[in-house]
């Protein structure tokens, strides 16, 4: 079953390049749609263009990577990947507003 936008959804354009693009194609990506092979094809030379799921997908991934739950980086790909995260993280919540992904306070 191939899953395909609807009318509403948006696509965001990303370019992703440098020392971001070379340790996002060193992560071993889970199966999401197809995004394991884009990103694995693409060179960074246009805008790669990410569906909501897409963006929710790598966000993911980046945070367990980023906590070291699921794959370890060197210390400066972990600086190439954060600064990834932050942006994506920007894209997402200037279109979607804050999903509360953030751990709730303790109170």
């Amino acid at each position: 079953m191939r899953v395909r936008p609807g009318k509403n959804d948006h696509k965001h354009w990303v370019r992703i390049r440098g020392a971001e693009l070379w340790e996002l194609k060193l992560i071993d990506l889970p199966e999401s749609f197809g995004l394991d092979r884009r990103v694995e094809r693409y060179e960074g030379k246009r805008p790669m263009g990410l569906y909501r799921w897409d963006l929710d997908g790598l966000l993911a991934a980046l945070s367990l990577v980023l906590e070291d739950r699921y794959q370890p980086t060197s210390a400066k790909g972990r600086l190439a990947l954060k600064a990834l995260y932050d942006r994506l993280r920007t894209e997402y919540d200037s279109a979607y507003g804050k999903t509360g992904r953030e751990p709730p306070d303790p109170d």
